[in-house]
């Protein structure tokens, strides 16, 4: 894809709905799946992956589920060998009231 289409993200999937949560964990699927632009299906399968993984907790409050990063935890790939999910958090998803690095405020 050419142009101002969408042909490849540098992140993936996996990634988009880690930060999504990371930036809300009281998300609901339905929005999660529609902020990453997968099925709620697929959206569901990912969480689950990352739970299992152990880098995100899953909590029922409620009917609702309640999701939260666990820090510490280091990239798969060997690629990113002695780097962990923190500096990527730092990143992209900033604290309450902050912009993220390199975004204007």
């Amino acid at each position: 894809m050419s142009g101002s289409g969408i042909g490849w993200t540098f992140l993936t999937n996996h990634a988009h709905v880690l930060l999504t949560i990371a930036r809300d964990p009281q998300i609901r699927l339905r929005d999660l799946a529609v902020t990453v632009g997968v099925t709620e299906r697929a959206a569901q399968k990912i969480a689950a992956d990352l739970v299992e993984a152990g880098y995100i907790t899953r909590t029922r409050a409620g009917r609702r589920n309640i999701y939260s990063v666990v820090f510490g935890r280091p990239f798969r790939h060997p690629v990113d060998a002695g780097h962990q999910l923190d500096e990527l958090l730092a990143v992209l998803v900033p604290e309450k009231g902050q912009p993220a690095e390199g975004t204007k405020a």
